[in-house]
């Protein structure tokens, strides 16, 4: 019985091929319909697929849509993300000067108004967070990458998580306490992306 399970996952795995020198990653899900990404990072196509589907037709599908794919690519090759991937340590280092300057000034503005006190600020250079909060110690870690990107992301982050303060998840009371505090903050965050 345990054979079964281990195929049955073995065979949800994501699996990658190449596409007319594409390198696509195919993920086989319950969907109805093909649905086609490409990551932030770029360098390659994510697809998830109906089970049920053959290697051919989703092959297929690549070609149709890469103009499409093309043009995110090239997006993506000059994205904020993608420098930051290739970033030198000298680089690194201006981001946190830069960040390390402007978050203790939004913290002291956004503290009264929220009727909250952060503890410790620290800066890191995050592949895959923006900030981080420990409502414990009112710990707060931001992502120094935040300087490639327009201040009001800056902003967004750092409201998002003394937010943490008060509400510890990302469920309902999380958002309206956002959309009290910052009612564009989707917007904001829509420019992370």
């Amino acid at each position: 019985m345990e054979g079964v399970g281990m195929s049955a996952r073995r065979a949800m795995q994501p699996v990658e091929f190449e596409v007319d020198g594409l390198t696509v990653r195919l993920s086989r899900k319950r969907v109805k319909n093909l649905n086609l990404r490409v990551p932030r990072g770029g360098g390659l196509v994510e697809v998830s697929a109906p089970a049920y589907m053959r290697t051919a037709d989703v092959e297929r599908f690549v070609r149709e849509k890469r103009s499409w794919i093309d043009a995110k690519l090239a997006q993506a090759a000059t994205s904020p993300a993608a420098l930051a991937a290739q970033a030198t340590p000298e680089e690194v280092a201006s981001w946190r000067a830069v960040v390390e300057a402007r978050v203790p000034v939004l913290v002291e503005a956004w503290e009264p108004i929220m009727g909250v006190k952060a503890g410790k600020l620290a800066y890191r250079n995050m592949t895959s967070r923006w900030g981080s909060c420990q409502p414990a110690t009112g710990r707060i870690c931001i992502n120094v990458r935040l300087a490639l990107y327009p201040p009001e992301c800056l902003e967004y982050v750092v409201v998002h998580e003394l937010c943490h303060l008060l509400e510890r998840g990302h469920g309902p009371r999380f958002k309206a306490l956002m959309d009290a505090f910052m009612p564009d903050w989707r917007g904001r965050r829509a420019k992370l992306r």
